[in-house]
């Protein structure tokens, strides 16, 4: 099994006529079994096609064409109008929101994750790659090329979660090279406001039968982690989680910013130090390197291995 996306996932790209889209489109195309795009938006391009998916003006269009329910859409239009964009696709049904978009104005995301929830609906983002279930199926720019994400992740029992696309490779790929493949990956965005944290994808793994353990990567700033730790230890969480935390030299710079957009440190508890112990606290393992996650891991599943 999988979280958030299987085999029969059916999705869009808005915004499908960008260059990035384009290149998008054809890697999810060509990864697994080949993702179910079933239309994608540009307004004024109706009629078009993309790698043969088929191009319209609105969501409402793409679903009477599809002639059922979507189940996600990828956004990938510029900052402006994201707001519009997401509006639009949780307002035609769609329940899995996918924002590869950066830099959007956070008066923006807090509402478009306020509508989801009024909606029951999940977004992943902004400011991420997506989300890969290995061999099977990835919605977004996760992994790259197919033949690159089929070099980085297999299928296996290790969930991962990372505010870091191009970690969420990484790490996938240090525990492919050890043996140990993965049941979903997600990119969750580097960004201050994001749809959906790591205390909030945990139940989805906590229910799945093939996750039998967790690898998060992390960053100074926000309170995430806290929301994790807490998680753990209030549900008695079934699953052992490995974390890495990254910009540990940010504690002896104040006030600097660390790649992502999130990881401003606003005070004691938003630092690399205080969190690491926070997450210990909740039986959480902090790795010193990347390189020893598989180990930990391994340790962690025993006999199961």
């Amino acid at each position: 099994m999988s979280i958030l996306i299987d085999a029969d996932t059916t999705f869009i790209v808005q915004g499908i006529t960008g260059r990035e889209a384009v290149n998008l489109v054809k890697e999810c195309l060509d990864y697994g079994a080949g993702a179910k795009i079933v239309g994608g938006v540009t307004p004024g391009r109706k009629g078009r096609d993309v790698h043969g998916v088929p191009v319209f003006d609105t969501v409402a269009q793409c679903v009477e064409h599809h002639r059922g329910p979507i189940d996600g859409s990828v956004v990938t239009v510029p900052p402006a109008f994201t707001k519009d964009a997401v509006f639009e696709a949780l307002q035609n049904g769609i329940k899995l929101v996918v924002i590869v978009t950066e830099r959007i104005p956070r008066g923006d995301v807090a509402q478009m994750v306020e509508l989801a929830a009024e909606r029951e609906a999940r977004i992943i983002g902004p400011n991420c790659l997506g989300v890969i279930v290995p061999d099977v199926i990835k919605m977004g720019g996760i992994g790259g090329p197919a033949r690159d994400a089929a070099k980085s992740y297999t299928p296996g029992t290790v969930g991962v979660i990372s505010r870091s696309g191009g970690m969420t490779t990484e790490m996938s790929s240090t525990l492919t090279a050890a043996g140990l493949g993965q049941s979903t990956a997600v990119s969750i965005g580097g960004d201050a406001i994001i749809g959906s944290s790591y205390a909030e994808l945990m139940p989805l793994f906590e229910a799945d039968p093939q996750t039998e353990a967790i690898v998060i990567y992390t960053e100074p700033g926000g309170r995430m982690e806290a929301e994790l730790a807490r998680y753990v230890t209030e549900n008695d969480s079934r699953l052992p989680i490995v974390a890495f935390m990254a910009g540990r030299f940010m504690d002896e710079m104040p006030g600097m910013s660390f790649g992502h957009a999130g990881t401003i440190v606003e005070g004691k508890e938003d630092t690399a130090t205080e969190k690491i112990a926070r997450l210990a606290q909740a039986g959480i393992v902090v790795a010193e390197e990347i390189s020893v996650i598989p180990d930990i891991v391994k340790d962690k599943l025993g006999a199961r291995v």
